[in-house]
């Protein structure tokens, strides 16, 4: 394979990669715990904070215990859902050089 070849691989690779992440950006995912729901976009900001109206006011040691557990639950599913739309990129690097 020569070098022009391997530019042009890479370019498109690279676009490929950048279209890709941003879709995955704009996606939103859904961390729950039982007392809440928290919902961020695939770039991790923050779009909203559901605390179920079950929960007694004085309980906030809880909530904020549940609200650690659905932000962890909702970075957990980002990672996952970028390793399975990015990670395929990375087999394709190994094989350019």
């Amino acid at each position: 394979m020569n070098m022009q070849a391997i530019m042009q691989q890479a370019q498109k690779m690279q676009r490929d990669i950048t279209k890709k992440k941003n879709e995955l950006n704009k996606k939103e995912f859904t961390g729950t715990s039982e007392l809440v729901d928290v919902v961020f976009t695939g770039d991790k900001k923050l779009v909203s904070v559901n605390i179920k109206t079950e929960i007694a006011s004085d309980d906030k040691e809880i909530i904020e215990d549940m609200f650690v557990i659905a932000v962890n639950d909702a970075m957990l599913k980002i990672d996952k859902e970028t390793e399975n739309v990015l990670g395929a990129y990375g087999s394709q690097l190994n094989g350019l050089f």
